[in-house]
C-alpha cells in the first residue's frame, strides 16, 4: 500500500503541472500526499477494523472514511465526494470517477483470494462510487495487486486485465503527446496498468505514470499499488514518503504493514525480449 502512497506524493506536484518525461526530482518540498493517500488510509483502517471478517466491511468503510476525511478536510477531494464526506445522510452518487481506483490498494494486499477481492472491492467502493465504471476501475486495480502479490507475470496480469476489464490499445509513447487531464476509470486505469507493464522496476513504473501526464498523483498512486505488490518498494523511497505523513495517517500505514505484510513473490523469469514468439 506504501506504494500508491508514494505515487500520490510523487505526482502531487505534477497534477496541474504536467511533466511529459521521466526526467524529474521523485520527491521535492513542493510534494504533498492528497485525498489519494487520505482515503487509501481510510480504507486500510476499515480493513483493519474488520479483524478479517469482513461483513461489515461497508459499513466501516463508509465510518473510516470520513471520520479520517473530515480530520484532513484539505487534502484535495472532488466536490461530489466532499458534499458525500461532510453529509449527515451520506448516499452513493453513481460516480465513475478515478477516485474509486485509486484509493483501492489496500484490498489487494488483504484479500486471500480472488473471490474475496471482488467482494470486497465492491463493498468499499459502491457506498460512493456506484456507477458500474467506478466498480469496474476498483475491481481492476485490486485484481492486478493481487495476482502480482502472489506471482503472475505482467503478461498473465495484462491478459486478466486486458480481457475481463479494460482493453489496452495504446503504448505509453503512443499517448503521451496527447494524453490530458481526465477524472474518469475509464480514462485513467487502462493507462496507469500501462505504466506498470511496461516498467522494468518500481521507480520506473513511477516514472512512467507521470510522465503521461495528466490526474498525475491518481494516476500515480494507482500504478504504485500494483508496481509494490510486483517489485516491492526500496526502503529509501518508504522513508523518504513516511516524512511526508501526519502521524495518524503513518500509523494506519504501518499497523497495516503490520497485519497484511509484503512478501517477494515467487515467480518465473519473464523471458527475454528477444527470445519471445
Amino acid at each position: 500500500m506504501i506504494g500508491a502512497i508514494i505515487g500520490d506524493i510523487v505526482g502531487s506536484r505534477f497534477e496541474f503541472h504536467n511533466r511529459k518525461s521521466k526526467n524529474f526530482e521523485l520527491f521535492d518540498p513542493s510534494c504533498c500526499f492528497t485525498d489519494d493517500s487520505v482515503m487509501t488510509l481510510a480504507l486500510a483502517q476499515a480493513i483493519l477494523n474488520c479483524s478479517g471478517d469482513y461483513t461489515n466491511l461497508r459499513e466501516e468503510a463508509v465510518s473510516c472514511m470520513r471520520r479520517i476525511g473530515r480530520n484532513h478536510p484539505h487534502s484535495g477531494y472532488g466536490s461530489h465526494f466532499y458534499g458525500w464526506l461532510f453529509s449527515a445522510d451520506p448516499h452513493p452518487y453513481n460516480s465513475c470517477g478515478n477516485g474509486a481506483a485509486m484509493r483501492i490498494s489496500g484490498v489487494g494486499f488483504a484479500a486471500g483470494s480472488m473471490e474475496e477481492c471482488k467482494e470486497m472491492s465492491l463493498k468499499v467502493t459502491d457506498v460512493t462510487h456506484n456507477h458500474p465504471d467506478g466498480i469496474l476501475g476498483a475491481e481492476a486495480t485490486a485484481s492486478a495487486i493481487l495476482m502480482a502479490r502472489r506471482g503472475a507475470s505482467i503478461p498473465e496480469i495484462r491478459k486478466v486485465f486486458t480481457e475481463q476489464y479494460y482493453p489496452i490499445d495504446f503504448t505509453l509513447d503512443e499517448l503521451r503527446p496527447h494524453y490530458r487531464w481526465g477524472a474518469l476509470c475509464s480514462n485513467t486505469v487502462p493507462q496507469a496498468l500501462e505504466a506498470f507493464f511496461e516498467s522494468v522496476s518500481f521507480e520506473d513504473a513511477i516514472r512512467n505514470a507521470v510522465s503521461l501526464g495528466g490526474d498525475s498523483d491518481t494516476i500515480a498512486a494507482i500504478t504504485g499499488g500494483v508496481a509494490e505488490a510486483y517489485y516491492g518498494v526500496p526502503e529509501d523511497f518508504r522513508k523518504k514518503a513516511v516524512s511526508y505523513l501526519k502521524p495518524d495517517l503513518l500509523d494506519i500505514l504501518e499497523r497495516f504493514e503490520t497485519a497484511f505484510p509484503w512478501e517477494k513473490p515467487k515467480r518465473d523469469p519473464e523471458p527475454a525480449p528477444d527470445s519471445m514468439a
